[in-house]
């Protein structure tokens, strides 16, 4: 069996070693300013997409939330599966009330409600209020929390959806979170972040949902 290939910095001395990092770093950074630099467009209002089948997503766009509202910007979540149950980050988000507007406007998961025509009503009812707060100007941030999952059953048609972001205030910024996002959806974002499973305590552990992890 051959040894591994040793790297010319395994035989550097510390200073070496340090002179060589200085000069990579320094490389890198000048690359980074030119990238930058080229880019023609500085302040957008994204379109962006939490999807993937891993634990995170919605933990994610709470982050982004939370972030808005740290630096004053008003943000409105509609949650379009998650019922009325309690929720750690609907707690943290509620105090600030002058900052944030978080509606849970779904009924549970499909499985748990097993009634398709309530499952359309609420999605409809919460979609009506999510345009709303997309057209409202003062928004900084709209979350539709857990959408793809109607969009996947049917429930709203895609290209509603993408009429609307289309025609959105230019500065807002509008998060879309769930599983299975249509690619018509993602074809229409200027970011898509997929979330992939590796392993997970409920699914290979046998760990129920926790609260202040899961809830």
């Amino acid at each position: 069996m051959t040894e591994p290939r040793r790297k010319k910095t395994d035989t550097m001395s510390e200073a070496e070693l340090d002179a060589h990092h200085a000069k990579k770093m320094k490389m890198k950074k000048a690359a980074r300013n030119k990238m930058i630099s080229a880019k023609p467009v500085e302040h957008k209002g994204l379109v962006m997409i939490n999807t993937g089948h891993g634990k995170g997503k919605t933990t994610a766009a709470m982050g982004l939330a939370i972030r808005a509202i740290g630096n004053g910007f008003p943000v409105h979540i509609i949650q379009f599966v998650k019922g009325v149950w309690p929720t750690g980050e609907r707690k943290v988000l509620e105090s600030f009330p002058d900052l944030c507007t978080i509606r849970a406007m779904g009924k549970g998961f499909s499985w748990e409600t097993q009634d398709r025509q309530r499952d359309i009503q609420a999605a409809r009812i919460a979609w009506d209020n999510a345009l709303q707060a997309i057209q409202n100007p003062k928004n900084f941030l709209v979350i539709l929390d857990e959408i793809n999952i109607p969009l996947r059953y049917g429930h709203l048609k895609v290209e509603e959806i993408i009429t609307a972001l289309r025609n959105k205030p230019e500065n807002l910024h509008v998060l879309l979170t769930g599983r299975n996002a249509p690619d018509a959806l993602k074809d229409a974002a200027d970011m898509v972040s997929e979330i992939n499973p590796i392993k997970h305590h409920f699914r290979d552990g046998g760990v129920k949902a926790q609260l202040g992890i899961e809830y």
